[in-house]
């Protein structure tokens, strides 16, 4: 093969490599995109699964937390439900001691209201006007009332035992009433808290594939961005040696620059004695020609 031709056949094998460089490039960058969207949703699923892990977890301590509380309040509920059943069976038998007493003294009222209608009576002689005979027919009646409640506040005790007994009781049906309640209340919201983390817990399983599909995307592109990239390198390598068999370095590449600009001024003058020759018209370009050409005369 003549050297002409060599270089002619090293010219197209550079033009050609350089063509693929910049193919490498492309394909690269595009290789390297998709990598950094494939990282992107890797990231992306393991932020969302972070995310319900975080809520599962406030969920469950919500949720154990009503439990502890629901299980507490069914304590002080079977406690109080307990205390009930002695305080009504204590309450029997106080109530039977009170008939007892009641029927031995014979007395028909509570010694409380017996009071009250003497206070009334009293009152009622202090601030109406009324005849003698009402007046003593209301004397007689607080005396009979104070017979009575001499004789009833020998069972005070007794009364007052069962009176304190009764709201004992009132009491606790009270508080194992709102127990109920909050027991009730409590449980429902523990529940709650319950579906709503098992609803969390059904997406984890497909987030973990999501980010798991996205790893292996991320890797597998990576591998190409790699490849990608040492192909390119032995390209720069191979168009180096191209170079190198061109013998075009800088300095002659500057050389061969001059060289044919030198050519083309050559051809500008030639074209230009031409025009001269044939006395044709000079354009502004031609007389900068033939300017450059008398001062080189010149010199």
């Amino acid at each position: 093969m003549s050297e002409k031709n060599n270089v002619k056949e090293l010219i197209k094998k550079l033009n050609q490599c350089r063509n693929e460089i910049i193919e490498l490039r492309t394909t690269l960058n595009q290789l390297d995109n998709q990598k950094e969207d494939w990282f992107n949703k890797k990231e992306d699923s393991h932020k969302r699964l972070s995310e319900i892990f975080r809520k599962v977890k406030e969920l469950k301590q919500s949720r154990n937390s009503l439990t502890s509380k629901v299980k507490e309040l069914k304590e002080t509920r079977e406690k109080n439900n307990k205390l009930i059943k002695e305080k009504i069976s204590n309450i029997k038998n106080i109530n039977q001691e009170k008939r007892d007493v009641f029927n031995k003294f014979n007395i028909k009222e509570d010694p409380s209201r017996i009071k009250d209608d003497i206070e009334k009576i009293e009152t009622k002689i202090e601030t109406e006007v009324m005849s003698f005979d009402k007046e003593q027919k209301l004397m007689k009646e607080i005396k009979l009332k104070k017979k009575q409640l001499m004789q009833a506040e020998k069972v005070s005790e007794v009364w007052k035992k069962s009176d304190s007994v009764s709201k004992e009781i009132d009491r606790l049906k009270k508080e194992a009433d709102e127990a109920h309640k909050n027991i009730k209340s409590h449980a429902n919201e523990s529940q709650k808290k319950h579906e709503e983390m098992l609803e969390l817990l059904k997406q984890v399983d497909e987030l973990k594939k999501e980010e798991e599909d996205a790893y292996k995307k991320f890797f597998e592109f990576k591998k190409k961005v790699a490849d990608a990239n040492d192909e390119l390198k032995k390209k720069l390598v191979e168009i180096n040696e191209i170079n190198k068999e061109l013998g075009l370095s800088k300095n002659e590449s500057k050389k061969q620059k001059q060289e044919k600009q030198e050519k083309i001024i050559k051809e500008k003058q030639g074209n230009v004695e031409e025009k001269l020759k044939n006395r044709k018209k000079l354009t502004t370009e031609d007389l900068l020609v033939f300017q450059r050409m008398n001062e080189k005369e010149n010199n």
